[in-house]
């Protein structure tokens, strides 16, 4: 049987930003034990597995400063306030990689690192990828300089072993892609 949750006695503010705001909730363990926790609240993402008619997986290259390189990942992007996931894996699949799904498939969902934050990643296979037509446009963040690349499963693996994908996200689907 699971524990109930633990309801916090009082929360406070520390940081709103952009992305995520950072709180600290003072709460009370099972054990009786009082505790400070700080967490990080996150309106959830969406990780895009773009599949190409030719059986690729599209990743993107991007400078991703709190680490000091660029990276080889999976396009992801956090969700908007109030909007449907599966809305956000389309719009992010455009905005990253400038193609739009015929389809997006959800595939499940993970917690990248819930000791101190709430993020939800939501897993979707794109496939049926296309040019955009007249009237379709998007519009990447400012933040964003990608470069989408196609690769094999195969050479995402080599890629992994190499060090040269150090993502977690990207790693961690692996699990749902299929040659």
């Amino acid at each position: 049987m699971t524990p109930d949750p633990i309801i916090p006695h009082q929360i406070r503010k520390v940081y709103e930003g952009r992305i995520f705001s950072l709180m600290v909730e003072s709460i009370t363990l099972p054990t009786g034990g009082a505790l400070d926790v700080e967490i990080i609240r996150h309106p959830g993402s969406v990780v895009l597995i773009p599949v190409t008619d030719a059986g690729e997986i599209i990743l993107v290259q991007q400078y991703r400063h709190a680490i000091g390189r660029w990276v080889w990942e999976l396009p992801a992007g956090s969700l908007k306030r109030n909007e449907d996931p599966d809305e956000a894996a389309v719009r992010e699949c455009h905005e990253e990689i400038g193609l739009v799904p015929g389809r997006v498939e959800r595939l499940g969902a993970l917690y990248p690192t819930p000791g101190y934050c709430d993020e939800e990643m939501i897993f979707y296979r794109a496939s049926g990828l296309r040019a955009p037509v007249d009237g379709e446009s998007a519009q990447p963040d400012e933040d964003e300089d990608l470069e989408p690349q196609p690769f094999s499963i195969e050479q995402i693996r080599s890629m992994i072993s190499a060090g040269e994908i150090i993502d977690m996200k990207t790693v961690a689907a692996l699990y749902w892609m299929r040659g």
